[in-house]
Protein backbone atom coordinates (compact mmCIF):
# COMPACT_ATOMS: atom_id res chain seq x y z
CA UNK A 1 0.00 0.00 0.00
CA UNK A 2 0.99 3.47 -0.86
CA UNK A 3 1.81 5.80 2.37
CA UNK A 4 1.74 9.38 2.69
CA UNK A 5 4.82 9.97 3.26
CA UNK A 6 5.88 7.72 0.03
CA UNK A 7 3.03 10.05 -1.72
CA UNK A 8 4.44 13.63 -0.05
CA UNK A 9 7.78 12.44 -0.94
CA UNK A 10 6.72 12.45 -4.21
CA UNK A 11 5.26 15.19 -4.60
CA UNK A 12 8.20 17.33 -3.20
CA UNK A 13 10.44 15.61 -5.57
CA UNK A 14 8.22 17.18 -8.51
CA UNK A 15 7.94 20.60 -6.86
CA UNK A 16 4.35 22.15 -6.29
CA UNK A 17 2.40 22.80 -9.44
CA UNK A 18 1.82 26.23 -8.09
CA UNK A 19 5.19 27.12 -8.10
CA UNK A 20 5.48 28.27 -11.85
CA UNK A 21 7.70 31.16 -12.93
CA UNK A 22 5.34 31.73 -16.22
CA UNK A 23 6.17 32.16 -19.86
CA UNK A 24 6.43 34.21 -22.52
CA UNK A 25 5.38 34.25 -26.03
CA UNK A 26 6.87 31.17 -27.97
CA UNK A 27 6.61 31.19 -31.56
CA UNK A 28 7.31 28.10 -32.36
CA UNK A 29 7.37 28.68 -36.21
CA UNK A 30 6.59 30.95 -39.00
CA UNK A 31 2.82 31.56 -38.62
CA UNK A 32 2.63 29.69 -35.79
CA UNK A 33 1.02 29.70 -32.22
CA UNK A 34 2.25 32.11 -29.82
CA UNK A 35 2.28 29.09 -27.42
CA UNK A 36 0.60 25.12 -26.92
CA UNK A 37 -0.13 23.49 -24.18
CA UNK A 38 -1.69 19.59 -23.49
CA UNK A 39 -4.90 18.54 -22.00
CA UNK A 40 -6.17 15.04 -20.67
CA UNK A 41 -9.71 14.55 -19.16
CA UNK A 42 -10.54 12.16 -16.95
CA UNK A 43 -7.55 8.95 -16.47
CA UNK A 44 -9.96 7.60 -14.16
CA UNK A 45 -6.83 5.03 -13.21
CA UNK A 46 -7.91 1.62 -11.03
CA UNK A 47 -6.14 -1.64 -11.42
CA UNK A 48 -9.60 -3.45 -11.76
CA UNK A 49 -10.75 -5.02 -14.72
CA UNK A 50 -13.46 -3.02 -16.97
CA UNK A 51 -16.94 -2.52 -16.14
CA UNK A 52 -18.04 -4.32 -19.47
CA UNK A 53 -19.05 -1.72 -21.64
CA UNK A 54 -16.86 1.98 -20.98
CA UNK A 55 -14.75 2.70 -17.92
CA UNK A 56 -11.73 0.63 -19.04
CA UNK A 57 -9.81 1.86 -15.81
CA UNK A 58 -6.64 0.10 -15.59
CA UNK A 59 -6.07 0.63 -19.66
CA UNK A 60 -5.85 4.32 -18.79
CA UNK A 61 -1.90 4.01 -17.52
CA UNK A 62 -0.78 3.07 -21.07
CA UNK A 63 -2.83 5.44 -22.29
CA UNK A 64 -1.52 8.23 -19.78
CA UNK A 65 1.40 6.68 -21.01
CA UNK A 66 1.43 7.45 -24.76
CA UNK A 67 0.00 11.03 -24.30
CA UNK A 68 2.98 11.78 -22.66
CA UNK A 69 5.15 10.64 -25.32
CA UNK A 70 3.22 12.94 -27.55
CA UNK A 71 3.48 16.03 -25.45
CA UNK A 72 6.96 15.04 -25.21
CA UNK A 73 7.78 15.52 -28.70
CA UNK A 74 6.01 19.35 -28.76
CA UNK A 75 6.88 22.43 -27.67
CA UNK A 76 4.32 22.80 -24.85
CA UNK A 77 4.07 25.09 -21.81
CA UNK A 78 2.05 22.78 -19.49
CA UNK A 79 -0.15 20.13 -19.50
CA UNK A 80 -3.18 20.21 -17.37
CA UNK A 81 -5.57 17.14 -16.41
CA UNK A 82 -8.94 18.27 -15.75
CA UNK A 83 -9.77 16.12 -12.78
CA UNK A 84 -10.56 12.59 -12.11
CA UNK A 85 -6.88 11.42 -12.46
CA UNK A 86 -8.16 7.87 -10.08
CA UNK A 87 -11.12 6.42 -10.11
CA UNK A 88 -11.34 5.11 -6.00
CA UNK A 89 -8.17 3.31 -3.91
CA UNK A 90 -5.55 5.87 -2.28
CA UNK A 91 -2.82 3.16 -3.70
CA UNK A 92 -4.20 4.45 -7.18
CA UNK A 93 -2.45 7.40 -6.66
CA UNK A 94 1.05 5.83 -6.43
CA UNK A 95 0.64 4.01 -9.67
CA UNK A 96 -0.39 6.63 -11.74
CA UNK A 97 1.07 9.68 -10.57
CA UNK A 98 4.90 7.95 -11.60
CA UNK A 99 3.71 8.70 -15.01
CA UNK A 100 3.34 12.11 -14.84
CA UNK A 101 7.21 11.91 -13.60
CA UNK A 102 8.01 11.35 -17.39
CA UNK A 103 6.53 14.50 -18.46
CA UNK A 104 9.14 17.11 -19.34
CA UNK A 105 6.51 19.86 -19.24
CA UNK A 106 5.08 21.53 -16.33
CA UNK A 107 2.30 19.65 -14.81
CA UNK A 108 -1.33 21.16 -13.50
CA UNK A 109 -4.17 19.39 -11.92
CA UNK A 110 -7.77 20.04 -11.46
CA UNK A 111 -9.41 17.71 -9.24
CA UNK A 112 -12.71 15.35 -9.55
CA UNK A 113 -15.27 13.66 -7.65
CA UNK A 114 -13.50 10.23 -8.33
CA UNK A 115 -10.17 11.51 -6.40
CA UNK A 116 -12.06 11.71 -3.83
CA UNK A 117 -13.17 8.28 -3.58
CA UNK A 118 -10.65 7.32 -1.33
CA UNK A 119 -11.08 6.09 2.46
CA UNK A 120 -12.05 9.14 4.52
CA UNK A 121 -8.88 8.94 6.60
CA UNK A 122 -7.13 9.91 3.36
CA UNK A 123 -9.24 12.58 2.33
CA UNK A 124 -7.55 15.44 3.64
CA UNK A 125 -4.07 14.61 2.03
CA UNK A 126 -5.60 14.31 -1.51
CA UNK A 127 -4.27 18.16 -2.31
CA UNK A 128 -1.08 17.63 -1.03
CA UNK A 129 -0.54 14.47 -2.23
CA UNK A 130 -0.74 15.39 -6.29
CA UNK A 131 1.68 18.24 -5.26
CA UNK A 132 -0.98 20.90 -4.72
CA UNK A 133 -0.98 24.05 -2.27
CA UNK A 134 -4.37 24.39 -2.65
CA UNK A 135 -7.73 22.82 -4.97
CA UNK A 136 -7.58 26.11 -6.38
CA UNK A 137 -5.29 28.25 -7.92
CA UNK A 138 -4.00 30.75 -10.71
CA UNK A 139 -0.88 30.68 -12.80
CA UNK A 140 0.05 33.07 -15.61
CA UNK A 141 2.04 33.19 -19.15
CA UNK A 142 2.03 34.88 -22.41
CA UNK A 143 -0.50 37.39 -21.37
CA UNK A 144 -2.60 34.95 -19.89
CA UNK A 145 -4.35 34.09 -17.02
CA UNK A 146 -5.33 30.24 -16.22
CA UNK A 147 -7.78 29.73 -13.49
CA UNK A 148 -8.24 26.24 -11.52
CA UNK A 149 -11.49 26.25 -9.88
CA UNK A 150 -12.42 23.34 -7.33
CA UNK A 151 -15.99 22.49 -7.78
CA UNK A 152 -15.82 19.80 -5.26
CA UNK A 153 -15.47 22.67 -2.61
CA UNK A 154 -18.83 22.39 -1.73
CA UNK A 155 -19.78 18.89 -2.29
CA UNK A 156 -21.30 15.53 -0.45
CA UNK A 157 -17.88 13.74 -0.30
CA UNK A 158 -14.50 16.47 -0.38
CA UNK A 159 -15.25 18.13 2.73
CA UNK A 160 -13.78 16.07 5.47
CA UNK A 161 -16.35 14.63 7.85
CA UNK A 162 -15.71 15.46 11.79
CA UNK A 163 -15.41 12.61 14.53
CA UNK A 164 -18.20 12.85 17.20
CA UNK A 165 -16.19 10.71 19.10
CA UNK A 166 -13.00 12.83 19.46
CA UNK A 167 -15.51 16.31 19.10
CA UNK A 168 -14.41 16.99 15.98
CA UNK A 169 -17.36 18.17 13.86
CA UNK A 170 -18.24 17.84 10.21
CA UNK A 171 -17.14 20.32 8.21
CA UNK A 172 -19.83 22.95 7.69
CA UNK A 173 -19.69 22.49 3.57
CA UNK A 174 -21.09 19.26 3.72
CA UNK A 175 -24.70 20.74 5.02
CA UNK A 176 -24.64 23.33 2.33
CA UNK A 177 -23.88 20.49 -0.07
CA UNK A 178 -27.16 18.82 1.06
CA UNK A 179 -29.10 21.91 0.90
CA UNK A 180 -28.11 23.12 -2.23
CA UNK A 181 -28.67 19.77 -3.80
CA UNK A 182 -32.07 19.12 -2.01
CA UNK A 183 -33.05 22.84 -3.76
CA UNK A 184 -31.89 21.28 -6.99
CA UNK A 185 -33.65 18.12 -6.77
CA UNK A 186 -37.21 20.18 -5.69
CA UNK A 187 -36.67 22.49 -9.23
CA UNK A 188 -36.20 18.33 -10.99
CA UNK A 189 -32.85 20.10 -12.15
CA UNK A 190 -31.07 17.19 -14.55
CA UNK A 191 -27.29 18.17 -12.57
CA UNK A 192 -29.18 17.23 -8.57
CA UNK A 193 -26.78 14.16 -8.97
CA UNK A 194 -24.69 13.33 -5.69
CA UNK A 195 -21.35 13.04 -8.24
CA UNK A 196 -21.66 17.11 -9.13
CA UNK A 197 -20.29 19.89 -6.53
CA UNK A 198 -20.10 23.57 -6.36
CA UNK A 199 -18.22 26.72 -5.75
CA UNK A 200 -18.36 28.28 -2.09
CA UNK A 201 -19.47 31.98 -1.97
CA UNK A 202 -15.62 32.17 -0.85
CA UNK A 203 -13.99 30.50 -4.24
CA UNK A 204 -16.78 32.12 -6.16
CA UNK A 205 -15.58 35.43 -4.96
CA UNK A 206 -12.00 34.84 -5.60
CA UNK A 207 -12.41 33.61 -9.04
CA UNK A 208 -14.05 36.90 -9.80
CA UNK A 209 -11.64 38.93 -8.08
CA UNK A 210 -8.85 36.78 -10.34
CA UNK A 211 -10.89 38.11 -13.67
CA UNK A 212 -10.82 41.49 -12.41
CA UNK A 213 -7.13 41.34 -11.60
CA UNK A 214 -6.16 39.55 -14.55
CA UNK A 215 -7.97 42.42 -16.90
CA UNK A 216 -6.44 45.43 -15.14
CA UNK A 217 -2.87 43.54 -16.32
CA UNK A 218 -4.42 43.24 -20.05
CA UNK A 219 -4.50 39.40 -19.39
CA UNK A 220 -6.61 37.26 -21.24
CA UNK A 221 -8.55 34.19 -19.38
CA UNK A 222 -8.89 30.30 -19.99
CA UNK A 223 -10.54 28.53 -16.68
CA UNK A 224 -9.78 24.82 -16.05
CA UNK A 225 -12.60 22.82 -13.78
CA UNK A 226 -14.09 19.62 -13.84
CA UNK A 227 -17.20 20.05 -13.75
CA UNK A 228 -19.33 21.63 -16.94
CA UNK A 229 -21.22 24.58 -16.72
CA UNK A 230 -23.07 24.73 -19.94
CA UNK A 231 -24.61 23.40 -21.83
CA UNK A 232 -27.13 22.23 -19.54
CA UNK A 233 -26.74 18.22 -18.65
CA UNK A 234 -26.78 16.07 -16.00
CA UNK A 235 -22.71 16.58 -15.25
CA UNK A 236 -23.10 20.34 -14.60
CA UNK A 237 -22.16 21.73 -11.75
CA UNK A 238 -24.50 22.70 -9.12
CA UNK A 239 -23.83 26.26 -9.34
CA UNK A 240 -23.65 26.32 -12.71
CA UNK A 241 -25.66 28.90 -13.56
CA UNK A 242 -23.60 32.07 -11.68
CA UNK A 243 -20.31 30.89 -12.97
CA UNK A 244 -21.95 30.91 -16.62
CA UNK A 245 -23.28 34.74 -15.87
CA UNK A 246 -19.74 35.52 -14.54
CA UNK A 247 -17.73 34.60 -17.16
CA UNK A 248 -19.85 35.49 -19.79
CA UNK A 249 -20.36 38.65 -18.84
CA UNK A 250 -16.37 39.34 -18.32
CA UNK A 251 -14.84 40.63 -21.71
CA UNK A 252 -11.06 38.97 -20.95
CA UNK A 253 -12.53 35.70 -20.41
CA UNK A 254 -11.76 33.94 -23.76
CA UNK A 255 -13.37 30.00 -22.42
CA UNK A 256 -14.13 27.34 -19.73
CA UNK A 257 -12.56 23.70 -20.15
CA UNK A 258 -13.76 21.00 -17.98
CA UNK A 259 -13.76 17.02 -17.94
CA UNK A 260 -16.47 14.56 -15.81
CA UNK A 261 -18.93 14.35 -19.02
CA UNK A 262 -16.97 11.62 -20.61
CA UNK A 263 -19.34 12.27 -23.91
CA UNK A 264 -17.64 15.82 -24.18
CA UNK A 265 -19.63 18.66 -25.02
CA UNK A 266 -19.57 22.39 -26.66
CA UNK A 267 -21.47 25.37 -25.84
CA UNK A 268 -20.71 29.29 -26.24
CA UNK A 269 -22.45 32.04 -24.50
CA UNK A 270 -21.39 35.75 -25.58
CA UNK A 271 -18.49 34.78 -27.63
CA UNK A 272 -16.95 32.64 -24.74
CA UNK A 273 -16.42 29.03 -25.55
CA UNK A 274 -17.56 26.12 -23.00
CA UNK A 275 -15.28 22.53 -24.02
CA UNK A 276 -15.91 19.75 -22.24
CA UNK A 277 -13.28 17.18 -23.37
CA UNK A 278 -13.84 13.44 -23.92
CA UNK A 279 -12.83 11.07 -21.05
CA UNK A 280 -9.43 8.84 -21.31
CA UNK A 281 -10.88 6.13 -19.47
CA UNK A 282 -14.12 6.04 -21.69
CA UNK A 283 -13.00 3.25 -24.44
CA UNK A 284 -10.46 -0.05 -24.48
CA UNK A 285 -7.92 0.99 -27.07
CA UNK A 286 -8.56 4.18 -28.30
CA UNK A 287 -6.88 7.14 -26.44
CA UNK A 288 -8.58 11.01 -25.66
CA UNK A 289 -6.29 14.04 -25.36
CA UNK A 290 -5.78 17.17 -26.99
CA UNK A 291 -2.96 19.92 -27.75
CA UNK A 292 -4.26 23.24 -27.10
CA UNK A 293 -2.34 26.18 -29.84
CA UNK A 294 -3.31 29.50 -28.75
CA UNK A 295 -3.26 32.44 -31.56
CA UNK A 296 -4.01 35.94 -31.64
CA UNK A 297 -7.30 35.77 -32.69
CA UNK A 298 -8.20 31.67 -31.78
CA UNK A 299 -7.41 28.58 -30.08
CA UNK A 300 -7.03 25.42 -32.43
CA UNK A 301 -7.57 22.40 -30.45
CA UNK A 302 -5.87 19.18 -32.35
CA UNK A 303 -8.08 16.05 -30.78
CA UNK A 304 -6.05 13.14 -30.55
CA UNK A 305 -7.91 9.44 -30.57
CA UNK A 306 -11.61 10.16 -30.00
CA UNK A 307 -11.32 13.62 -29.48
CA UNK A 308 -12.05 16.12 -31.71
CA UNK A 309 -10.25 19.10 -33.45
CA UNK A 310 -11.94 23.20 -32.93
CA UNK A 311 -10.76 26.01 -34.36
CA UNK A 312 -12.72 28.40 -31.06
CA UNK A 313 -12.68 31.93 -32.80
CA UNK A 314 -11.55 34.33 -29.77
CA UNK A 315 -13.57 37.55 -29.82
Amino acid sequence: MITRRELFATASAAGLVTHFPGFNLVTQAQNGPNFSFGVVADPQYVAIPSNGETRFYANSLWKLTESIIAFNRENLQFVVTLGDIIDRHWESYGQILPVYDKLKHPKFFVLGNHDYDVAADYIRSIVRAVGMNKAYYDFSGAGYRFIVIDGNDVSLFAPPKGNPYVGIPDDPRLALAAERLSTLKAMIAPNAQIWNGSLSDEQFSWLENTINTAAAADERVIVFGHYPVFPVNEHNMWDSERVVSLLSSSPNVVAYFCGHNHAGNYGMVSGKHFVNFKGMVETPITNAYSIVDVYNDRLNIRGFGREENHSLAIS
